[in-house]
């Protein structure tokens, strides 16, 4: 007697739909290697639960809002021998999430700061904690939007409890007026709570020429330096690389 036409809505009903896709598969192996009923059912709902995880990590990225799929897998740490790869690699460890601490990323353009900082979002996903990926200018433009619709503490409040902020482009333009203020507020409500990693092309010491508000500026750097990673790289532009290349074909 076969027993799927039954065990298929059963499943449905249970939202265990999901063995469907390896049923068949398992039951041909449980036979062959002669597995026991317990061992065919932990094998099931093994697969089950690395279907869900895979499920689970795939929403979290996508609600990331990375530019594309950058991860250490595919970062050519060769191209730039001066990056100091395992101190990179440690962070990718996501210890500094657990520790709350800021990883800041400087360096000329190309050189790879946007690719660190979302492959450490990428890490961070897969260890299952919530990332968003954003530039200075879209973080300050939702908050300037949240205020024109009267749900900026909502707004604000959502940032600061993000496991982990990453924002690219730290200092490419000036804040504009109010917009210090508000990055302020961001890292004073995450100081300490959640991790932000910041990439900028800027030298630490210049970082302060984004604020208009210098004492607000200083206050706001001294939280986001507090017991912060510091990554900084050098060299040549991966951009440069590949449009030489593209240059030669």
């Amino acid at each position: 007697m076969n027993p799927m036409p039954s065990l298929e809505p059963a499943l449905k009903q249970l939202r265990l739909s999901g063995i469907l896709d390896s049923m068949e598969v398992r039951n041909k192996q449980a036979i062959e290697d002669k597995l026991s009923h317990v061992e065919f059912l932990a094998m099931l709902i093994q697969d089950e639960v690395a279907r869900r995880e895979q499920k689970k990590f795939s929403l979290r990225v996508r609600r990331a809002g990375f530019r594309s799929e950058k991860t250490f897998e595919i970062f050519d740490f060769g191209y730039n021998p001066s990056i100091n790869k395992a101190q990179v690699l440690d962070l990718a460890t996501c210890r500094f999430i657990e520790e709350k601490a800021p990883v800041l990323i400087v360096g000329p353009c190309g050189t790879g700061k946007s690719h660190i900082a979302q492959a450490l979002g990428h890490a961070g996903a897969r260890k299952g904690y919530e990332v968003l990926f954003t530039s200075v200018g879209k973080l300050m433009g939702m908050l300037q939007a949240a205020k024109a619709t009267n749900s900026y503490e909502r707004k604000l409040a959502t940032l600061a409890k993000t496991d982990l902020l990453i924002i690219d482009d730290f200092g490419l333009k000036p804040f504009k007026t109010s917009e210090d203020e508000d990055f302020h507020e961001l890292i004073a409500e995450r100081y300490e709570r959640c991790p932000t990693v910041i990439t900028s092309n800027l030298d630490f010491p210049e970082w302060g020429e984004a604020f208009n508000n210098k004492l607000l500026g200083a206050a706001t750097l001294d939280r986001i330096g507090h017991g912060a990673y510091k990554v900084v790289l050098e060299g040549r532009s991966f951009r440069s690389s590949r449009e030489e290349a593209m240059l030669k074909n």
